[in-house]
């Protein structure tokens, strides 16, 4: 496939529980940590792994607060996370249309 830059996908969203977690974020906005794990079907440690990896590559902001007594984590993309999701999609759907 000359011509197909394999640098362009973000291995930081290129995992599969990262990438769901960027898709779920782009549509829903923001989410908080129960319902990711729900939704992505993952274990509180594999999820709370992922999200500190997109956090850590500015991808993800990480909102601590309390919902009376009880912990509330919520999650949204930044900026920088949309338009990294959005180069990602970019270089798959160029793969793809080579394949």
């Amino acid at each position: 496939m000359a011509g197909f830059d394999i640098g362009k996908i973000d291995e930081v969203i290129h995992g599969r529980l990262r990438l769901g977690i960027m898709a779920y974020l782009a549509e829903a906005e923001v989410a908080d940590f129960n319902e990711l794990k729900t939704v992505l079907d993952a274990t509180q440690g594999n999820l709370s792994i992922h999200l500190r990896k997109l956090q850590e590559a500015g991808y993800v902001k990480i909102e601590k607060s309390f919902l009376g007594l009880k912990p509330l984590t919520r999650a949204r993309l930044t900026a920088a996370g949309r338009k990294a999701f959005a180069a990602y999609l970019e270089a798959m759907a160029k793969l793809v249309a080579r394949a």
